[in-house]
């Protein structure tokens, strides 16, 4: 009799977006012509910029002639890209990484998810509360989660409740963890921390230690001046914290796929016998075992963000998604709506009105506006009586959607 891992049994019933798929997939079924503005999933919209798909012609050029076919690449990536992610997004913060900490990939979902395997199962694990789902299902899948309460709360997990009464900044755990993942600015609330609140967490897991795994995937995304870019910029973080970055947000590349992460080789794990092992080797042992690497046509697409014409056109598209932000911020403001994010982030977090709950406010956006957005209980327990809205559509789409809000939506 072959057995299933029924740690999946303890997950939720569908995955969030699955679940909003479903709903809007039923609502269309029976009003056909309903015109429906999508602000939920965070993909973006905008075409890739030439010089990314200039880079990428290129490629496939080269893959065509025997003399410069490529077969197999370097799991790791290739070290003209690493090259060049040390060099413009590292090295300008005076962060210092050899070229073996970072690790090319096909997208930070996968290396988020994928990174708890080198973690033992025992690990104690916190994630502020609402979260990325991929952190939390990814962790129960493996079976380090313990059960589902009727609160919405693993047992064996730690929340750390981001909400409008602590200003969405997380508290340090009461009790001692081992494990903690931080996503800044942050998806769903599009909120960010200060590097003085940054470094209570950073002295945290030196002082007990702990990991912090860290999503910068939204940093390109960062207006003021005051928000570190790099959880690196703390002092001390190289010893405790895993970094994620995307070209997915940045660079349009949800569809192509490449990403990576950063994994110093000072942050320590330990054997059951308190010997320090780095988790740079552990990685890079998982990644030559399970992944064969990003493709080289992908990575040479990737390297052309990093030219002068890739920045100038990268930060146009940010441009465009960070004034759609606005005007979705400025939108539900005007209608007496409590709102939060859309300064440092493309995700607008707002208070759903009259302590609706979320999965009701989704159903009365879509009903009365035609507009499909993300519940913020979806993202955990504190995310109820919230709501997400994101800032990747078309800009007359986005302004569209702005007045349906201002016209349509009933308060």
């Amino acid at each position: 009799m072959t057995k299933i891992n029924e740690n999946y049994l303890n997950l939720p019933g569908s995955y969030l977006f699955a679940e909003i798929s479903r709903r809007v997939a039923a609502y269309k079924t029976a009003h056909p012509e309903a015109d429906i503005i999508r602000l939920g999933i965070g993909d973006v919209t905008k075409a890739l910029p030439p010089t990314i798909i200039d880079g990428l012609h290129k490629a496939v050029d080269e893959m065509g002639s025997d003399e410069t076919f490529r077969g197999y690449g370097p799991e790791q990536g290739y070290t003209f890209l690493i090259e060049k992610i040390i060099q413009f997004d590292y090295a300008p913060l005076g962060i210092q990484l050899d070229t073996d900490e970072v690790f090319v990939s096909d997208g930070s979902k996968s290396d988020t998810g994928n990174i708890q395997e080198i973690f033992s199962l025992d690990t104690k694990v916190a994630m502020t509360d609402p979260v990325y789902p991929v952190y939390i299902d990814t962790n129960v899948m493996a079976g380090r989660s313990g059960l589902l309460g009727k609160d919405g709360r693993y047992a064996n997990i730690v929340y750390i409740p981001c909400h409008a009464g602590n200003s969405f900044v997380p508290e340090l755990p009461k009790e001692k963890v081992d494990l903690i993942y931080l996503c800044f600015p942050n998806n769903p609330t599009g909120t960010t921390l200060k590097k003085s609140e940054l470094k209570k967490w950073v002295d945290y897991a030196r002082e007990n230690k702990a990991v912090i795994l860290y999503d910068a995937a939204y940093e390109a995304y960062i207006q003021e001046d005051d928000i570190p870019h790099s959880i690196y910029e703390v002092e001390g973080a190289k010893e405790v914290a895993i970094e994620f970055r995307t070209f997915s947000k940045n660079a349009g590349f949800t569809g192509t796929r490449c990403a990576f992460t950063v994994v110093p080789k000072t942050v320590m794990g330990y054997t059951a016998s308190g010997e320090a092992y780095p988790f740079n080797k552990l990685w890079n042992r998982r990644q030559t075992t399970k992944f064969n690497g990003a493709p080289y046509i992908v990575q040479k697409g990737a390297e052309a963000v990093y030219t002068p014409e890739g920045q100038k056109q990268i930060h146009e598209i940010i441009a465009y998604y960070m004034k759609n932000a606005k005007a979705i911020r400025e939108g539900v403001q005007s209608i007496g709506l409590e709102v939060f994010g859309g300064v440092n982030a493309p995700y607008i977090w707002l208070k759903t009105p009259q302590n609706m709950d979320s999965w009701t406010f989704f159903d009365k956006l879509l009903n009365e506006a035609h507009i499909v957005g993300t519940p913020g209980v979806g993202f955990g327990p504190s995310g109820q009586g919230y709501f997400r809205l994101t800032a990747f559509g078309k800009a007359e789409n986005t302004l569209e959607a702005v007045e349906r809000l201002k016209t349509r939506l009933k308060l």
